[in-house]
C-alpha cells in the first residue's frame, strides 16, 4: 500500500499551502485530528493567526478531528473576546490596572467552553466560528458564514448568522454514518474502501 503519510506537513509534491494541519500548529491548545488538512492561498502559517483571543489564562482549546477540509481564510473567535453583556458596561476596566485593578473582583468573563469540530467536516472559505460552537461530524459549513450556534452531523449550513440549509442524508442514514465512525478505522480499512468512501452506498462498504 501507498498510502499517505499523516505525519508529513505537505502532502502534496511541490506545493506548499495545502498541509497537513496537525504538524504545523504549535499551539497546545489546537488539538487537531490525523489528515485533517488547511489550504491557504499565501502561507499555511496563516491558521493560527486565524485562531484569535485564544489565551492561555482562558484555558478554551479549538479541537478539530479528523479528515476535515478547511479552507483559507476561515477564523475561529476564541472565549478571550467575550466581553460582559449583562452588566451596566461591557468595558474590560480591569485589564488596564491601577484604579481598574478591582473592576472584576468577585465577577468573571462568559465563557462558552471548548469549539470543537467533528470528523469529515468541510468549512468553507471565509467562514467564522464563534466561541464553544460545536459542529457534528460530516456538516458543510458554506462560504463566508458565520457560525454562532451548534451545527448538527451531516447538515449544511449557510448565512449570518448561520442557519441550516438541508441535511446531507436521510435521518436514517445520518444515524447509520454515525454508528459507521469510518474515520475511527485503520488506515489500511480506510485506504481499501475509498472508492465506496467517495460513493453513496453505504451498504457498499465494507463493514468487519
Amino acid at each position: 500500500m501507498n498510502i499517505p503519510n499523516k505525519d508529513q506537513k505537505f502532502p502534496l509534491p511541490n506545493y506548499d499551502r495545502l498541509c497537513f494541519l496537525k504538524n504545523v500548529v504549535k499551539n497546545p491548545n489546537i488539538i487537531v485530528g490525523d489528515y485533517t488538512y488547511y489550504d491557504d492561498f499565501e502561507t499555511v502559517e496563516n491558521f493560527e493567526k486565524n485562531v484569535k483571543y485564544l489565551f492561555d489564562f482562558i484555558g478554551d482549546q479549538l479541537i478539530i478531528g479528523k479528515f476535515c477540509m478547511i479552507a483559507s481564510d476561515v477564523t475561529f473567535i476564541m472565549n478571550g473576546a467575550n466581553h460582559l453583556s449583562d452588566a451596566i458596561s461591557s468595558y474590560p476596566f480591569a485589564i488596564f490596572g491601577g484604579d481598574w485593578s478591582n473592576a472584576m473582583d468577585g465577577k468573571s468573563y462568559p465563557t462558552k467552553g471548548n469549539t470543537e469540530v467533528g470528523n469529515d467536516v468541510w468549512i468553507g472559505y471565509g467562514a467564522t466560528i464563534m466561541p464553544g460552537v460545536k459542529i457534528g461530524d460530516g456538516a458543510i459549513i458554506a462560504t463566508k458564514s458565520v457560525v454562532t450556534s451548534d451545527v448538527e452531523p451531516y447538515s449544511i449550513v449557510g448565512g449570518n448568522p448561520a442557519k441550516e440549509i438541508r441535511k446531507r442524508f436521510s435521518k436514517e442514514k445520518i444515524q447509520e454514518l454515525l454508528d459507521l465512525n469510518w474515520w475511527d478505522w485503520p488506515i489500511e480499512k480506510i485506504t481499501k474502501e475509498v472508492e465506496n468512501l467517495t460513493g453513496i452506498a453505504i451498504a457498499e462498504l465494507n463493514k468487519k
